[in-house]
């Protein structure tokens, strides 16, 4: 028995030395070189692989933008900064960044959408989408901060009335609040877009206002009252804004009955504005 052991030993011991040997060879047989421009633009690039460039990563974006088919300007969560670090590292003329910033297009929070259920499951959007959350409106903020959660720069958090707010001052525009909200309430759009319809629901308007007080109930107002014809539209009972036509001003939020559609809220609150006015990071429950 202990001779048999020992050889038993002795032959694994012997075949984990020349697998050891094998693999060692074949990785040096197999190994890709690195394209020393690609490190170059990775060492450049934020890290955060949070795919807002439309690639898998970081690293994806780096191949692409090394081999010419990807911008300087793709990243971003890197902002002009960036784009001009590699644009001096390629060789090529910097362009100018295009700052993405999430909205958040809700604004029935616990004041203004009516509740006719109490949610008992887990307290997360996305399991609260399964079964419908609490709210009385479909289409609205479930209010458990996924969004918030899936942020890794700082830029959210839940106000005191169970609503998502982004910090102007800090979103990177990354796209993983969007990403993490199971309603598709949160878009990105270029930070030269301020007016929004602040709604999702595509009920009638009598409906709709039943269940949220700010809710657009599609009384055409802002649609009549955008200069350009085709700027705004009823699209499935809601106000949808062509950012292709739209003049960004305020005219089309003047006679809305609802508030629902507003003008320049996005750029005021910033972290600073936000934690100033007493507004507390709450959780979701």
């Amino acid at each position: 028995m202990e001779t048999g052991l020992v050889i038993s030993i002795v032959a694994m011991g012997g075949l984990g030395a020349f697998f050891a040997v094998f693999l060692t060879v074949a990785s040096q047989k197999l190994k890709v070189e690195e394209d020393p421009m690609v490190e170059k633009i990775m060492e450049a690039l934020p890290q955060t692989n949070c795919g807002a460039c439309g690639f898998a990563g970081c690293h994806a974006l780096a191949e692409k933008i090394a081999a010419g088919q990807a911008p300087v300007n793709g990243c971003p969560a890197g902002g002009q900064d960036v784009a001009d670090q590699l644009a001096r590292i390629v060789g090529v003329e910097s362009m100018k960044a295009k700052r993405l910033v999430a909205v958040v297009l809700c604004r029935g929070g616990n004041a203004e959408a009516k509740r006719s259920v109490v949610y008992k499951g887990d307290r997360t959007c996305a399991a609260a989408d399964l079964t419908g959350g609490e709210k009385d409106c479909a289409y609205s903020c479930l209010g458990y901060g996924d969004c918030v959660e899936a942020c890794n720069f700082e830029a959210m958090a839940m106000n005191e009335n169970g609503l998502p707010v982004v910090f102007f001052d800090k979103c990177v525009g990354c796209g993983a609040c969007a990403r993490a909200c199971p309603r598709d309430i949160i878009e990105m759009h270029t930070e030269d877009r301020r007016l929004f319809v602040y709604c999702r629901n595509r009920d009638k308007g009598p409906q709709a206002k039943k269940a949220c007080k700010v809710a657009c109930i599609a009384c055409r107002l802002c649609v009549k009252d955008c200069e350009v014809e085709g700027g705004i539209e009823i699209k499935d009972n809601l106000a949808t804004i062509n950012y292709e036509l739209c003049p960004q001003d305020d005219k089309p939020t003047r006679r809305c009955p609802t508030k629902c559609i507003l003008f320049g809220e996005n750029e005021r609150i910033t972290s600073a504005s936000f934690y100033a006015g007493g507004m507390q990071k709450v959780s979701g429950d």
